[in-house]
């Protein structure tokens, strides 16, 4: 920015005079008006959507912040100045006694107007006005939460935490933003069906309830007296009267030796970390150059007043690049819209100014893209650059044609291969996926598993990845030819041939041996399951387990980890009886109760039994059930795991019968809201909520399937035990516990000593006591934990309920629930 004392420039079309571009605002760091104006302008495509259509009170400090020791006094402007140019939108509103004429923040103009008049924070409601110039409901929800004296950064970022999981719970997502100043704010986005007035009184109940649960760490009344070592949860916030400053607002403090602090929007995966700090404008600007705005998606333009539909979602970019009059390539104007069949793919081979590869995934009704210069690897040693493009419409999956010269990305465009894709893991910066292309396509005919990196480094908006073919690839991709070219296709589109009418396309099959291990399901919360195309089941308190009927008639039944079930619960024999030979499913063995509820210990003592004897006779006083809710494979149509899940369960639906120990559950309804509630009724342990279009992930957990438990549940593995006294001289005391990491690592996670029935004390006991070792299985465990500590081989596995996790991942108030029998360490 040009030091000039005065200069006129043009930003947006609007012009704007400027004026002591090299005065210092922010002593500290040397900050000047100029580089002011200048920062406005580079986040404003962040930050306007979260002040536009809101009156901005704005805090001006003319002359600057001052310094630490001689800090500048503000003030507040809440009334339009006279000298505002006249292109200021602005929006008058009464007020009980008054009235006041705000600007709006709508433009980078006006952004760039608030640095010249030094107005460094802007500060807005949680509600903007409508098209009418009225006041509409709030549209989110902000909760601020202030450390008191001896309470800082840290303490806060617990107490956030808290926060979400409450928020989560009542399915209100919410997003992080450190304040600029000492605290955090919490944003969850409203539907705007609620008045200030009804939301207020639930923020003032979520403040209380914390602090109530939470009484040395929490304060919800504003008093401070109150508030020493304590976090404020200021809820008032919520007012119709309050402001909160935007996100992306500058903050009026001397800032840091690099630069005035910023309301910044975080990850939560920062607020876990031990350092967490406020941002300066600086490290914000180079976050948004990298991609990351956690605020993304929070509201934009998208969040039309008055019930409008929107004007923006993901193809407005693709859009603004092309015109339907001038380019063959498909341009809807509707917005994108998930479909109900399996993801699919597109590789289109584009001779544009220079040849590339177009890889387009289906991801939440568009297709994500990346333009491959040199194309797909078909080698695991090669890894080929790829630039991430706009998203396109799934109709382009089926496109062919010349784009005319002068339109964006002219050139000629044909289908190097299509078909469907299976999403194994979808992260920020990493993208792993199985392509299932045509039989003669370029990917030569066979399922070929890839991994997309995002190599960004924050100078290219996060636009450059590496494409690489994994070393472990599906077994059928190893026979495949690395020089395969493209053939004719069939649009996986255009497959919409009605069931009745469709004939087998493979030829009767044997069973698989060994029998296939379940596909697992992620936890997860309310506000994980997004948007349509879901369906929600009941989540059995049993044993998971795959079945199989030979062509013999013999039943298989195995645990998730391969153990022989068959002999142990040999009632499910029946289903024999009830599908065809060479049928394979899917579902949970559970015990009930006299109330005809699934009981997990009563189900442990079956599953504990290993004489025939003991066995046959318990079975007439516990007998078990076997609830059904998927099919992999049938004789006459093969593996099923590649069809989508409800292409899945409208086969098991016909396929099998219910018997009087194996039945095919139905649904719980068509919202995740009336399932839980079903679910509760029937003291079920929760609810599964799967995506429709999810195919069968052999032996993976993904989040296509995601189990909402009523309470919270953890696997484990025992490893080690402490020594008991009084009357558990015999037994122990306590059982110290191991869990797995995202990475597949053991760590300590606790150690439990409620929930024992004296039978469980000595079986646990006599087990343990055959798997002793001299050292720890993990080397985490706190010294006063490990100190009169028995170790043990980590081989056996259980479960326990709890209230949480503690920030180091260790169980929060553990209690038992049983041995697991189905699963492995």
């Amino acid at each position: 920015m040009a030091s000039k004392r005065q200069q006129t420039v043009t930003v947006g079309g609007h012009k704007l005079r400027l004026s002591n571009l090299d005065k210092v605002l922010f002593p500290a760091s040397g900050t000047t008006k100029g580089e002011v104006i200048h920062y406005f302008q580079t986040v404003a495509d962040a930050m306007l959507p979260h002040a536009r259509d809101r009156p901005a009170t704005r805090k001006r400090w003319p002359d600057g912040v001052g310094t630490a020791d001689k800090p500048s006094e503000p003030f507040f402007r809440k009334n339009l100045e006279d000298s505002a140019p006249a292109w200021v939108p602005r929006q008058e509103l009464e007020h009980s006694d008054h009235s006041n004429i705000y600007p709006l923040a709508n433009e980078p103009a006006v952004l760039a107007w608030f640095g010249q008049v030094g107005a460094l924070e802007i500060h807005v409601p949680q509600w903007r006005f409508g098209k009418n110039g009225e006041p509409q409901n709030p549209d989110r929800l902000v909760l601020d939460l202030d450390p008191g004296p001896g309470a800082d950064l840290s303490d806060c970022a617990q107490v956030a935490l808290w926060c979400r999981d409450i928020l989560d719970e009542m399915n209100l997502p919410s997003i992080p933003v450190t304040s600029g100043s000492k605290g955090i704010h919490l944003y969850a986005a409203l539907n705007g069906t609620y008045t200030s007035e009804q939301v207020s009184p639930v923020a003032h109940e979520l403040a209380k309830a914390l602090e109530t649960d939470h009484p040395d760490a929490v304060v919800s009344d504003m008093k401070k007296s109150l508030r020493q070592g304590k976090v404020l949860i200021d809820w008032s916030q919520n007012n119709p009267n309050k402001t909160t400053i935007a996100p992306y607002s500058l903050r009026g403090r001397p800032g840091s030796p690099e630069g005035p602090y910023v309301a910044a929007p975080r990850t939560w995966e920062e607020l876990d970390d031990p350092k967490l700090t406020q941002l300066d404008m600086h490290q914000v600007t180079q976050r948004l150059a990298s991609g990351t705005d956690p605020l993304a998606n929070f509201s934009s333009d998208d969040d039309a007043p008055d019930g409008l539909p929107s004007t923006h979602d993901a193809l407005t970019t693709y859009r603004s690049m092309r015109d339907a009059a001038k380019t063959p390539e498909p341009v809807p104007a509707d917005s994108p819209a998930t479909r109900g069949d399996a993801p699919i793919f597109v590789v289109q081979e584009h001779h544009a100014t220079a040849l590339h590869y177009d890889t387009r995934l289906e991801r939440d009704g568009v297709l994500v893209s990346w333009a491959v210069p040199k194309g797909p690897p078909l080698d695991p040693s090669e890894q080929h650059l790829a630039v991430m493009t706009e998203d396109h419409p799934i109709e382009y999956a089926e496109f062919e044609g010349t784009i005319p010269k002068g339109e964006f990305g002219g050139g000629e465009v044909t289908i190097w291969d299509t078909g469907t894709v299976e999403i194994e893991k979808w992260e920020e910066r990493k993208i792993r996926f199985i392509l299932h292309g045509q039989p003669d396509g370029g990917l030569g005919g066979v399922p070929r598993r890839y991994a997309l990196v995002n190599t960004s480094k924050g100078k290219d908006n996060g636009k450059n990845w590496l494409i690489r073919l994994t070393k472990d690839q599906p077994s059928s991709a190893k026979s495949a030819r690395p020089d395969a070219e493209k053939k004719p296709f069939e649009s996986p589109l255009k497959r919409s041939t009605p069931k009745s009418q469709q004939k087998p396309e493979r030829k009767p099959t044997p069973i698989p041996d060994p029998l296939p291990s379940p596909m697992l399901a992620s936890p997860g919360k309310p506000a994980d399951i997004r948007g349509s195309g879901w369906v929600f089941e009941g989540k059995w308190d049993g044993y998971r387990a795959i079945a199989a009927v030979h062509e013999d008639g013999h039943v298989e039944i195995r645990s998730r980890n391969g153990k022989d079930f068959t002999q142990t619960f040999p009632e499910l024999a029946e289903l024999a009886e009830l599908v065809p030979p060479g049928t394979v499913v899917d579902g949970e063995v559970v015990a009930l109760n006299s109330g005809s509820r699934p009981d997990f210990g009563l189900l442990q003592r079956r599953g504990r039994l290993t004489k025939s004897r003991e066995i046959e006779q318990t079975a007439k006083q516990i007998p078990v059930h076997f609830m059904v809710f998927d099919v992999l494979h049938t004789a006459e149509q093969g593996d099923l795991a590649k069809k989508p899940y409800r292409e899945r369960r409208e086969l098991l639906e016909d396929l099998a019968k219910n018997g009087t120990h194996v039945q095919v559950p139905g649904d719980l309804g068509d919202s995740l809201e009336e399932a839980i509630e079903v679910s509760s009724e029937l003291k079920l342990e929760g609810v599964v909520a799967k995506r429709k279009d999810s195919v069968y992930r052999v032996g993976r957990r993904s989040d296509d399937w995601v189990k909402l438990k009523h309470e919270n549940h953890a696997d484990v593995v025992i490893i080690g035990w402490r020594q008991g006294k009084g009357g558990r001289a015999k037994t122990f005391g306590s059982l110290l516990l191991g869990m797995e990491d995202e990475e597949g690592e053991l760590h300590y996670a606790g150690r439990v000593g409620t929930g024992f029935s004296d039978v469980d004390l000595t079986d646990i006991r006599t087990q343990l006591e055959k798997i002793t070792r001299k050292t720890p299985p993990v080397d985490d465990v706190p010294r006063e934990d490990a100190s009169d500590a028995t170790w043990v081989i980590p081989k056996l596995s259980a479960e326990v309920r709890h209230s949480g996790l503690t920030r180091d991942n260790r169980l929060r108030h553990p209690t038992w629930r049983g041995v697991r029998m189905d699963s492995g360490p």
